[in-house]
């Protein structure tokens, strides 16, 4: 399922390449036909702040999933439990199925806790790679990027605001998503709140964003308002080799800026924005190695300063290096997101 397409009416003077615009799309309609991939949007309204009020509307038809179109329109949280029954959750799985085979993309700092539990522990082969394997010829492993988290969508910023969203509130959330003591929502609701409230580490900015006018906000107030908006296509290649065919380095091949947002499992949609300095991001196209047909269109991220990193991170583990000896890439996985300024 596409989502999140309703962006263009939040643009109002912002230039925006649309690299991924289908997948930008939170309601169940079909994109716009004006809309196609990488057209440049630009226009001369005056402040971006008064569409961003009105952004959400084309969400109402699609929030029948969270309550019969009521939630658009609470007025307290008070009315908000009924309108997440038990039942709105029944296609989650098991709480470590998601967790089980997770890698950090987030946390990267020297105190944080993403260790390697015992020397024989194995990493995915392709998790983590060096940018010297970002070119044309290079058969090297893809990790399975598959998103494996339920489908979701994003809630209008209006709705968003209304919905307790702090540790000081958490029993206030457990009665609205029906979390009793110890149970898989509960730790559901404890581990996204330990993401976002969590310091940002060395140069890092973050932010978790539930809609899409916060997301927009926060990558443009980091980037500027002349963005890109890029993904990896689809999970095609996951868990084989596969070849590097044509290669291109973003930003003219500077070092660069790069809002990353990584979705957490949640009720609703709620994404990891962050950018941390030095970077390098790529766009490459995937082929099946034997076939030499092309799969897949591959967006990667090389971490170019991992001098704050943690000495226990699997990135070293993998590469057999240790913090600032070594740059380290990896894919951006399904449904996530990466934002950089648009290349002229």
């Amino acid at each position: 399922m596409s989502s999140l397409l309703f962006f263009f009416l939040l643009f109002s003077s912002l230039n925006v390449t649309f690299i991924a615009a289908r997948e930008l799309k939170s309601t169940k309609e079909n994109p716009s036909s004006h809309l196609k991939r990488n057209i440049k949007i630009s226009n001369n309204l005056p402040e971006s702040h008064f569409l961003h009020s009105k952004a959400s509307s084309p969400l109402k038809a699609d929030i029948a999933n969270f309550a019969n179109y009521k939630l658009a329109t609470a007025q307290n949280n008070d009315q908000l439990p009924s309108l997440f029954p038990p039942s709105m959750f029944n296609g989650y799985g098991p709480y470590e199925d998601y967790f089980k085979n997770d890698i950090n993309f987030i946390n990267y700092s020297s105190n944080s806790e993403i260790k390697i539990k015992n020397n024989n522990q194995s990493l995915e082969p392709g998790r983590f790679f060096r940018e010297s394997n970002l070119k044309k010829g290079t058969v090297m492993p893809m990790p399975d990027i598959t998103n494996k988290l339920p489908e979701s969508t994003f809630l209008p910023r209006n709705t968003v605001n209304k919905i307790p969203f702090s540790s000081t509130e958490l029993s206030a959330m457990k009665e609205i998503f029906n979390a009793s003591d110890n149970s898989a929502m509960e730790r559901i609701i404890k581990d996204a709140l330990k993401d976002c409230e969590r310091k940002p580490n060395q140069g890092e900015t973050k932010r978790c964003v539930a809609s899409s006018e916060d997301m927009i906000d926060f990558a443009t107030s980091v980037l500027g308002r002349n963005v890109a908006l890029r993904k990896t296509k689809s999970n095609k290649g996951s868990k084989q080799n596969i070849l590097i065919r044509s290669v291109k380095r973003i930003n003219g091949g500077k070092v660069t800026k790069a809002v990353s947002c990584h979705q957490k499992l949640y009720p609703y949609l709620l994404y990891y924005c962050h950018s941390v300095p030095d970077v390098a991001v790529y766009e490459a196209d995937i082929l099946d190695p034997k076939t030499k047909k092309k799969i897949n269109h591959g967006v990667a991220i090389c971490h170019l300063d991992t001098s704050s990193w943690s000495v226990g991170h699997e990135a070293f583990h993998a590469l057999g290096s240790g913090p600032g000896q070594i740059e380290v890439c990896h894919w951006i996985f399904e449904k996530d997101l990466i934002w950089t300024n648009v290349d002229h």
